[in-house]
């Protein structure tokens, strides 16, 4: 996939070879101004089917309901509510409401970035992991705000673009994408890092003094990889694309265990049958 930067990173250029079939949820639930904004900006070019919860479901992380009946109502064609969190929505969609698999999952916009540790948390991210946990590429999709009312032009400029790169990829798979758009300005767009190397302020709302205090805190860590940290992209008016993976595991420490764990366990006690 080709990142785009530069003077002219938003121009839309959709050209979609076919008509893809795309599933949205979100965690803001199915009146959220973001799912709505984003459903129209696609809706030109693909097949659209909303499977989103019936109410605001944000910050449960990658929760599944096991305690109530899942229940769907179509609210009009193509756009379903769903008594559950955005991880069931997905689920219930590919189980009880798609013919087939889509060929792409978003989930959001979004009303909040999701950066850092904060991906851990976000039902907007979860919608997108389960997605990508059945070979569907997804993309998490969250919009930054301060302290003026949310706008999400920038962004829906630019979500057709990465639609269209994603779908051209034909070994996309299970690729699953956070993407994170600036407040107002948009200077081009960065591959990222997830930003997670200290506790930062909860990115829901854009606190400049906070953010500052802790960039400047965060900067040496930047020398570890060349690849920016999120968080830094937003904060240089940057829309910030971290690839996410699922495997969790850390294997430099494996292979340490590997080598320690053995020798800090009791030895096994030999055990000599008796003959006769």
């Amino acid at each position: 996939m080709r990142v785009v930067g530069g003077s002219n990173p938003l121009v839309p250029t959709i050209s979609f070879s076919i008509v893809a079939k795309i599933l949205l949820t979100n965690d803001d639930g199915i009146d959220a101004e973001g799912l709505r904004r984003l459903e129209e900006c696609l809706r030109r070019t693909a097949d659209i089917t909303v499977v989103a919860p019936d109410r605001g479901r944000s910050a449960v992380s990658h929760g599944l309901t096991i305690d109530v009946p899942l229940e769907h109502n179509e609210v009009t064609r193509g756009r379903f509510t769903l008594n559950g969190t955005p991880a069931d929505c997905i689920i219930y969609a590919l189980r009880k409401i798609l013919d087939g698999p889509p060929d792409l999952v978003i989930s959001g916009i979004n009303h909040g970035a999701n950066l850092g540790d904060d991906i851990m948390y976000s039902g907007t991210v979860a919608g997108a992991r389960e997605a990508s946990r059945h070979g569907i590429p997804a993309i998490a999709v969250s919009q930054a705000y301060d302290d003026k009312p949310i706008t999400f032009d920038g962004g829906l400029k630019f979500i057709p673009r990465l639609v269209e790169a994603v779908l051209g990829q034909k070994s996309a798979g299970a690729v699953c994408l956070n993407v994170n758009i600036p407040v107002r300005k948009i200077l081009g767009v960065k591959v990222t890092r997830q930003g997670c190397s200290f506790h930062f302020p909860h990115f829901n709302v854009l606190d400049r003094q906070q953010i500052d205090d802790f960039a400047d805190a965060a900067a040496a860590q930047q020398v570890r990889s060349n690849i920016p940290f999120d968080f830094a992209a937003l904060l240089s008016h940057f829309i910030s694309v971290t690839p996410l993976q699922r495997d969790q595991t850390d294997y430099a420490l494996a292979s340490s265990l590997l080598k320690d764990l053995p020798d800090s366990l009791p030895k096994p006690r030999l055990r000599i049958p008796l003959i006769g």
